[in-house]
């Protein structure tokens, strides 16, 4: 496993520690800015006068950019050298953020929201990249990866806890303004802690990079248009024709490109392959439900945005408890029946869900299917994570952690607009409780579709 030295002193263990929570630093707040405003969409929307159906766009916005340029991202860090690339894209992700901060706008927003994803994706592949190439010894990156796992599954729900008390205290824009001074640090730091990688020098996949986000931003259009003006609309059919299309032609460029964005080759393995799948379920059907649970908080219970982001709590802390001890359970079970057991809990807490109506409370209404949810998602993401990068090359690590985390980030930005799309077949002019039930049910049966794919990985 080759190892990146740290400046002046390689042996300083606690130097490595600190380089490596400043990398996690990061990855907390690319994960956090998915949702981040979601515990703020009401006042966002009554300030800036979005449509009901167009919120769902300031979550995807930033999704369709960050998931369909990952893999560019991804392929640039291992071109130029992982910290150069990360600190490029966190550099944009800055100053994007702070126009979105000072947004009047819903234009200003959303196209804020979009240079934030590109921001994400030029950044994102190589934290985990670093964290990787980083470790000495195979212990070493198990726990590196497994803070990895833990620090982005929480990243959602920490996004909502931290949103609704910037929302709370100060106002929406700050949930924005808050990368501007973290993002600062964590640049100034990171080229001070780590050395560069050694870059790979190649010709950028421009045609597979335009392609490919072309065709994420079709797919996920056609499921939001759905759910504003139905399936069968012009709009909507032209979307999917679309997404085909561009997903057929981005195929056939990395099959034939010299140096392709994706190298199909990593595809092939049967159970990178399923794991693939799973985790782009899950992750879908978990930011669904954070998308709809959130706003039952407030709609139905009357929470304000500061207490409905810390009903997350449990499920922020359950999940990182749980991560730390997966690892061990992988070593004695393989991440196969990890996977199946994760995916069936998932839709367990979805069915719980789905049970919530205008008479329910937190407790046990919302609590319970929470903590059940969150040890699905613990026993989920984690191996899947695992089996996903098991047997890549070094050279090669930051485009699977592109391909990982497009997965994860088209996963959510799918899973929130079709379980959007399927909520409005059930709901009520003015009452929000009557779609849940159907959303939830949908979202419970892709779960357990997702269960029995795991059923396709190697056992070890």
């Amino acid at each position: 496993m080759a190892t990146l030295p740290l400046q002046q002193n390689a042996s300083n263990s606690g130097r490595r520690t600190f380089a490596l929570w400043t990398i996690l630093a990061a990855q907390l707040m690319l994960q956090m800015d998915f949702l981040i405003v979601i515990v703020a969409l009401p006042r966002i929307q009554q300030e800036l006068g979005f449509s009901p159906a167009t919120l769902s766009w300031i979550p995807n916005a930033f999704a369709l950019a960050f998931g369909g340029l990952l893999l560019f991202g991804g392929r640039l860090g291992d071109m130029i050298g992982q910290v150069r690339a990360f600190r490029l894209g966190l550099a944009i992700f800055v100053v994007s953020s702070f126009i979105g901060g000072v947004a009047q706008t819903p234009e200003v927003l959303i196209a804020a929201r979009v240079l934030q994803g590109i921001g994400a994706a030029l950044s994102g592949p190589s934290v985990l990249a670093l964290v990787t190439v980083m470790a000495r010894n195979e212990a070493e990156r198990a726990r590196g990866m497994a803070l990895f796992i833990a620090v982005s599954s929480i990243g959602a729900s920490a996004g909502l806890i931290f949103g609704g008390a910037l929302t709370e205290f100060l106002s929406w824009h700050w949930s924005l303004l808050i990368n501007v001074p973290a993002g600062m640090i964590v640049i100034s730091l990171i080229g001070r802690l780590v050395e560069e990688t050694r870059p790979t020098p190649s010709r950028l996949d421009i045609g597979g990079a335009i392609t490919g986000t072309l065709g994420s931003v079709a797919l996920v259009y056609g499921f939001i248009h759905a759910a504003e003006n139905g399936w069968v609309t012009p709009g909507c059919i032209l979307a999917f024709a679309a997404a085909a299309v561009f997903f057929a032609t981005f195929y056939r460029i990395e099959a034939r490109h010299k140096a392709p964005l994706l190298d199909l080759g990593l595809l092939r393995n049967r159970s990178r392959l399923a794991a693939l799948v799973v985790m782009a379920l899950i992750v879908g059907m978990h930011f669904s439900m954070l998308f709809m649970v959130v706003q039952y908080l407030q709609r139905v219970l009357g929470l304000a945005p500061l207490m409905a982001g810390l009903a997350y709590v449990p499920l922020t802390a359950t999940v990182f408890t749980i991560s730390h001890f997966v690892p061990s359970l992988i070593s004695k079970t393989g991440p196969r029946m990890l996977l199946v057991v994760g995916s069936l809990l998932v839709a367990v807490s979805l069915c719980l869900f789905a049970t919530l109506d205008q008479t329910s409370h937190y407790f046990p209404g919302v609590l319970v299917p929470l903590l059940v949810h969150a040890v699905g998602i613990a026993l989920v993401f984690v191996p899947g994570t695992m089996a996903i990068m098991q047997g890549v090359p070094n050279k090669q690590t930051g485009t699977a952690s592109g391909l990982l985390q497009m997965d994860q980030q088209i996963g959510g930005a799918l899973g929130i607009a079709i379980i959007a799309a399927v909520y409005t077949m059930g709901a009520e002019p003015g009452r929000f409780v009557p779609g849940l039930p159907v959303a939830f049910y949908a979202a419970a049966s892709i779960a357990v579709i997702s269960a029995w794919i795991a059923m396709s990985l190697d056992r070890h």
